[in-house]
């Protein structure tokens, strides 16, 4: 992939051309996928309210995780929710199935995600936050990845100091960076150092916090800790109740050591002195530049782009929809520059993606629905990239490793195995316990405004399935090789769609236009601009 330079065009409101590639780019960068439906819904309204309504955030999942493993350690009958039940018990491989199960679960979020970033922005924050849960299924009940994941999808348009705290203070963070053994006689590094590194200052050129900041951070949380039950606690016991001074980075702040339970507030003030700095903005508003807009970020882009969306994120108290809402209407994000520079969808993107615009049929009985959960979870984690189960703190290669980023979705294993899967899909299907997920390339087609016409069902088509547009000289040769079988009258295929139309039922009507339909998305997804976004 060639790394563009960023537009000089800056955050001022984009004004341009309000249609289909505009439209369906906003979409596949902030939802999982465009869909026929959305793409003309946000194009009857401007570009600023369709903006303000996919920040609009959503309810939490009524929905709970289920028992989709069968034998249950504590007794929990299939597909009734494990949610409150046997937190304390500790059983690896119960453990581990209702991590399975909470994948799962994930993915039918992320495909229910309906016209918010919501659940595309709580991924966004597990990914910054992250953690592997398969690691700890010895130590972390899963109940605790759950509400977990409740806390950041509470958060995740909201402000962004407060999710910080909360997350600090989260019974499976505490554990997982060794914050429940943090105490004044031995204070553990771990948290102090990652709540700097990953998750308010990172580590670019104005980041200048140095180790004995680290230590002195641990000694402030010191204290912060789970109970037996696994609820957060402040032992005022173990906290370090003496002040703390910071390195220049920080203005040399003196946080005052209190005893007992104001011993807690002490968090407060080392959060207020973490975002009084400059870096902390610029470093949330380049992550939310990687994931959302280009991985590269030159010097036209940090100066255009990521400092003055900075001040305005300091400027709204590190609100998260504020700042999202000024890079997603800013001349920047749509000019062709950044628009035509695509990025490599992530697994998730392209398996959530991909069964969003077919709207793949998934069974409304619970046993169905998390068959078609758990292979949709089980192939994303195959191409790398699984849900609660990150390997390293920092978070998933491709939004880190400079210089290649999003390029490490792609070898020459997951690639070969994208295109497997997505020939399987518009084949034979995926099948677990009996589902079967599959491709209705006839139903999709008939989505779509004139899938009689050849030429508009092969452009409506890649409008809303590829970003990068395909040459005329291209689009004909499709059609001719596969829509007309070789012939050049446009008449074939329209007489073959008007036939099965008006004879639904008749089979041989049917399969000849469902062959070549799916020859058709096969070839469209063999392509490899469809694992562009």
């Amino acid at each position: 992939m060639n790394k563009l330079p960023g537009s000089p065009l800056g955050l001022t409101e984009y004004t341009g051309v309000w249609d289909t590639p505009q439209v369906a780019h906003l979409l596949k960068r902030t939802l999982f996928g465009a869909t026929v439906q959305d793409i003309g819904y946000f194009k009857n309204l401007t570009m600023p309210a369709a903006v303000d309504q996919l920040l609009q955030p959503t309810a939490p999942p009524v929905a709970k995780p289920l028992n989709n493993y069968g034998s249950d350690a504590t007794g929990v009958a299939s597909y009734q929710t494990w949610i409150g039940t046997g937190l304390l018990y500790q059983d690896d491989t119960m453990n581990t199935n209702r991590l399975r199960s909470l994948q799962a679960w994930w993915v039918g979020n992320l495909l229910n995600c309906g016209r918010s970033i919501h659940e595309k922005m709580t991924l966004f924050w597990h990914n910054h936050f992250a953690m592997d849960a398969l690691a700890h299924v010895s130590d972390i009940p899963c109940e605790l990845w759950y509400n977990q994941y409740l806390t950041l999808r509470q958060y995740a348009l909201g402000n962004f100091t407060q999710m910080v705290k909360a997350i600090t203070i989260d019974p499976a963070m505490l554990i997982f960076l060794n914050g429940n053994t943090n105490t004044m006689t031995a204070p553990n590094e771990n948290y102090g150092r990652e709540l700097q590194e990953l998750y308010t200052i990172g580590k670019g050129s104005g980041s200048a916090y140095i180790q004995d900041d680290v230590h002195t951070a641990a000694r402030v949380l010191t204290g912060h800790t789970v109970d037996v039950n696994f609820n957060y606690t402040f032992q005022a016991g173990n906290h370090d109740t003496t002040n703390k001074t910071f390195s220049a980075f920080y203005g040399n702040t003196v946080i005052t050591g209190y005893s007992g339970a104001p011993g807690a507030g002490e968090l407060d003030t080392l959060l207020a002195m973490l975002f009084a700095t400059q870096e902390s903005a610029k470093f949330i508003c380049r992550k939310l530049y990687n994931w959302f807009v280009y991985y590269v970020i030159d010097d036209t882009v940090e100066n255009n782009i990521i400092t003055p969306l900075a001040d305005i994120f300091r400027q709204s108290n590190y609100n998260i929809t504020t700042v999202l809402s000024t890079l997603f209407k800013s001349q920047h994000f749509y000019d062709l520059v950044n628009s035509g520079a695509c990025i490599i969808k992530s697994p998730l993107d392209l398996l959530a993606g991909l069964a969003r615009e077919y709207k793949l049929t998934v069974p409304t009985d619970p046993k169905g629905q998390y068959n078609v959960w758990s292979m949709l979870s089980t192939r994303s984690a195959s191409l790398q990239q699984e849900l609660m189960v990150i390997d390293l703190v920092a978070g998933w290669d491709a939004y880190r490793e400079a210089p290649q980023y999003h390029e490490l979705w792609i070898n020459s294993v997951t690639y070969s195995e994208r295109n497997f899967y997505t020939d399987l899909l518009i084949g034979t299907g995926d099948m677990m316990n009996g589902t079967t997920l599959r491709i209705d390339a006839v139903g999709f087609a008939g989505t779509l405004p004139a899938p009689q016409d050849p030429n508009k069902l092969i452009t409506d088509s890649l409008a809303v399935l590829l970003r990068p547009p395909l040459s005329d000289s291209s689009i004909t040769l499709i059609k001719q090789s596969i829509l007309l079988g070789g012939l050049t009258n446009d008449l074939y295929w329209t007489n073959a769609w008007l036939n099965y139309v008006a004879t639904p039922t008749d089979m041989s009507a049917f399969t000849t236009v469902d062959t070549k339909l799916r020859a058709l998305y096969k070839y469209i997804m063999d392509l490899p601009e469809y694992h562009l976004s």
